[in-house]
């Protein structure tokens, strides 16, 4: 039987290709990656206050590297962040894109060796929805929270609702999140990303409208979740 590790990256190989269906100019896109850093911008002012150039983040699953250059944007110096990447060539789109001070590491987040912690924040994008083994869920799980300090915590972002189109993806519920952060101090949820089969449809018509029907929070996929050490 083939390891959960080798069966997300052979589900990462059936995915449409990134550049086309996350294109950064499409409004369907760029709306919800706006909505989202405003929720992200509140956890890390809320948590760390306006000074975050000190900061020691690790992301799991970083993919080519979107996320932690967003971080860097923000104010984060790229010498405290580490990306851990599954698939080889996203590994390699990373390091592209990246600045050479930050590191990327390509493997299994669940037992690669990763760089001197503890850190501030432990960061995981759409990861979990691409695991479908609970006991590897709970275990890479595990692995990010040993990885957090004292008073920091893990940056959760990932959809609550399995996809009736891709049976390749399962969504990670708030009431598993408490499950597999059983020793987390509190866990702030906050809904978030307006459906994407209505944000497709609605901003193709006018963009605007993305915020009008994200208004309603039954139409919000995703949970963006700051799960905190004591």
């Amino acid at each position: 039987m083939a390891s959960e590790p080798s069966n997300v990256r052979k589900r990462y190989q059936n995915r449409p290709n990134a550049a086309t269906a996350y294109r950064a100019l499409d409004p369907a896109v760029y709306m919800r990656v706006q909505e989202r850093q405003r929720c992200l911008i509140r956890i890390l002012d809320s948590n760390f206050g306006p000074d975050v150039a000190h900061l020691k983040v690790l992301e799991v699953g970083c993919g080519g590297g979107g996320n932690l250059l967003e971080l860097i944007s923000l104010g984060i110096a790229p010498t405290g962040l580490v990306g851990v990447e599954l698939i080889e060539e996203r590994a390699d789109l990373a390091r592209s894109r990246l600045p050479a001070d930050t590191v990327v590491i390509c493997g299994d987040a669940a037992s690669s060796p990763l760089p001197p912690g503890p850190f501030d924040i432990v960061y995981q994008s759409t990861v979990f929805s691409s695991i479908l083994d609970a006991e590897f869920r709970s275990r890479l799980a595990g692995r990010m929270w040993t990885c957090v300090k004292p008073g920091g915590g893990v940056l959760w972002y990932d959809f609550a609702f399995n996809n009736p189109r891709n049976p390749d993806v399962r969504g990670v519920t708030t009431d598993e999140i408490y499950r597999l952060f059983p020793l987390a101090a509190s866990v702030s949820v906050h809904r978030v990303t307006l459906a994407p089969p209505i944000a497709r449809f609605v901003t193709r018509m006018y963009p605007p409208l993305y915020n009008f029907f994200n208004s309603f929070s039954p139409l919000r996929t995703h949970r963006l979740c700051w799960i905190q050490k004591t």
